[in-house]
């Protein structure tokens, strides 16, 4: 397996929705915040602002007519306000208005359950149409940069610009509402490559305790085989290398310090006064080495995902420190093969998002990018049109910089590095070019998000960064994507994924509710099912308010309990059905999820012989339900 790295240029320098539906009137939300006091509506109590055509009574203009009329209302409120507040045994407070509601300040704030009491006690009164709390309101997130030295030099990182930097990750937004987390397995992105350089200044308190799962000694090139230091010896390859027929297929060429560069994309020490800022300040990385010279061997790699991910392998003690997001710049010249995708899906179903690299080679994808649930990264110039190296197909999620030579370090992307050509120089800084580098744009991002929402499956991961995109932009005078070899190209969502990363957009559209399904076995016609998303969770500090369940496809049921977090509905024909789970939280922020069934009559074994008949259809039938059971897997993930 070969790293994505694409023309590095080591100059080493030394010194990234729509508002959810409102609340149901039955629903009332549940407040964990402080309140100052209760803002409550009267029944019958509009108050008209509007201007008469002409000005009544004894006042020289239309406005000072409404503000009389005004002061009548509120001080007519403020006593029935008082007196509703003293029936209805609400905490003293001082009387006023707020907006076009009565506002009840209390002298001392309320929260919990003494809140909670004060409005239930508000809104049973007879007198009053609809109460909420007077809570301290968030302003939004204000954009944050980092006083980092070379963070002006890292132009991936800031804000789209017209027409210089298209594709920028928008970064600075998006720290203005989170710059991360620094414990727990939301904050841990394992880096699957060829180890780190542990020393390096802007690394300082990033690494977690890593491994080394090179087993070819030669390839390892540190003179020893699996073991606990992932260290980056190098991997250069020289004359002498190629007489190993191991290498026969490979080129001359210097160390890359491929997973260093890679780690400092994600989470170099940010806002610290020197070198770079990572994407994620707080996130801590996992170096899982698993290639050395020329490369990885398939089963290193494979290996060294399901430890990234805690999953036991044979020789190795269990990872400490599992990783939600799992970056991995390789690619191949084969198709999706089965020990991938195995392995794939034991990784995803741990809860591990695979973020992988789209490839250099200007074509459609190869394994592990054309593999399934795995998230796959296509590169773009500055401009936003297709990096004239990126692979690319329908299975790319997106697009994100990756850097090219054409401006020199105008265009290329700059991260931690090493100065030596062979064996490890000083750590410093250098510049490079690949979707090897788009790729850990996307994992910083989505460890982002987990800092936000730690509840996010790999699947709602990518569909919410997906959502979150902007659009792919138009360029006149570029040849459409889709042709192996035409170089840059307009990106479709076809070719390039969904659009361009932005960051802000996804770390915004992670704030809503999880939704979990229980997945559904095959049943027979007329069978109830239960369709449970009870484990369903909000993001820290909110609360799921509201459920609702839909049919999304198949023939049409009845869904009894359809606002809960448990239905029921009874599948009478056989066919396959979907439906669909929304939640909504008590800021009216929503997530959504699907399930598949199936709905068949089972197998029965023909006597006398059976036919042929009978035998295709039970094939057939089993060809369906698997194809079902594959489809949800592929939903789950």
């Amino acid at each position: 397996m070969r790293r994505l790295l694409f023309a590095g240029i080591s100059a080493a320098l030394v010194a990234g929705a729509s508002l959810a539906p409102a609340f149901a009137s039955s629903v009332q939300p549940a407040y964990s915040a402080e309140a100052a006091g209760l803002i409550i509506g009267f029944k019958g109590d509009e108050l008209d602002d509007a201007l008469p055509d002409k000005p009544r009574g004894p006042w020289a203009s239309g406005r000072d007519g409404v503000k009389a009329r005004w002061d009548k209302k509120t001080r007519e409120g403020r006593d029935r306000l008082s007196r509703i507040a003293k029936e209805a045994g609400l905490p003293d407070g001082a009387t006023a208005e707020a907006g076009n509601g009565r506002l009840l300040r209390f002298k001392q704030p309320l929260r919990g359950k003494a809140l909670d009491n004060a409005l239930r006690r508000a809104r049973l009164h007879p007198d009053v149409a609809w109460v909420e709390p007077d809570v301290l309101v968030p302003r939004l997130g204000v954009p944050r940069a980092p006083n980092d030295a070379l963070f002006n030099q890292q132009w991936h990182l800031q804000p789209p610009a017209t027409p210089t930097n298209l594709a920028g990750l928008n970064l600075p937004h998006a720290w203005g509402d989170t710059t991360g987390s620094v414990s727990g397995s939301s904050a841990v992105v394992a880096v699957v490559d060829s180890g780190i350089r542990p020393a390096h200044p802007d690394l300082a308190g990033k690494l977690l305790p890593g491994y080394d799962l090179v087993s070819d000694l030669s390839i390892a090139n540190d003179g020893n085989g699996r073991d606990a230091d992932p260290t980056d010896p190098g991997d250069w390859v020289d004359a002498n290398d190629l007489n190993n027929p191991l290498f026969a297929s490979c080129e001359v060429s210097g160390s890359s310090w491929h997973g260093t560069f890679i780690a400092g994309q994600i989470a170099a020490a940010t806002d610290n006064g020197q070198g770079v800022a990572g994407l994620n300040w707080g996130a801590r990385v996992l170096p899982v080495r698993v290639s050395g010279k020329c490369g990885a061997q398939l089963s290193d790699l494979l290996d060294g995902l399901r430890w990234a991910a805690g999953l036991p392998v044979s020789g190795l003690p269990t990872n400490p420190n599992p990783a939600r997001v799992i970056n991995l710049s390789f690619g191949g010249d084969a198709p999706c093969s089965f020990a991938y995708q195995a392995t794939i899906d034991a990784v995803t179903a741990a809860g591990a998002l695979i973020v992988v690299a789209a490839g250099n080679a200007d074509r459609t994808l190869t394994r592990p990018a054309d593999c399934r649930r795995v998230m796959t990264v296509a590169s773009v110039h500055r401009d936003g049109s297709k990096a004239w190296y990126s692979s690319f197909g329908d299975r790319v999620a997106l697009a994100a910089p990756g850097g090219t030579n054409e401006g020199g370090a105008a265009t290329l992307l700059l991260s931690t590095d090493n100065s030596g050509a062979t064996v490890p120089g000083v750590d410093g800084y250098g510049y490079k070019q690949g979707t090897s580098f788009a790729a850990p744009q996307a994992a910083g991002v989505a460890s982002l998000m987990l800092a936000v929402n730690p509840s996010l499956s790999p699947r709602q991961l990518i569909e919410r960064m997906r959502a979150g995109v902007r659009p792919h932009a138009p360029m006149p005078g570029l040849p459409v994507c889709g042709t192996a070899g035409v170089g840059p190209c307009a990106c479709t969502t076809t070719t390039c994924g969904t659009g361009l990363l932005d960051a802000n957009m996804s770390v915004a559209l992670a704030t809503g509710p999880a939704v979990v399904i229980q997945p559904l076995a095959q049943v027979e016609p007329g069978t109830v099912i239960t369709l449970d998303g009870s484990q369903s969770v909000a993001i820290p500090g909110a609360q799921i308010v509201s459920y609702q369940w839909t049919q999304v496809s198949g023939p049409a049921v009845t869904i009894s309990s359809a606002n809960s977090a448990v239905a029921q509905a009874t599948l009478r024909s056989e066919a396959s059905y979907v439906f669909s789970l929304t939640a909504v939280d008590n800021l009216a922020r929503s997530g959504e999820d699907t399930v598949g069934a199936v709905a068949a009559m089972p197998v029965v074994a023909a006597s006398g012989g059976g036919g042929s008949t009978g035998q295709l259809w039970g094939a057939s039938l089993w060809a369906w339900v698997i194809a079902m059971a594959l489809w949800q897997r592929r939903r789950r993930g």
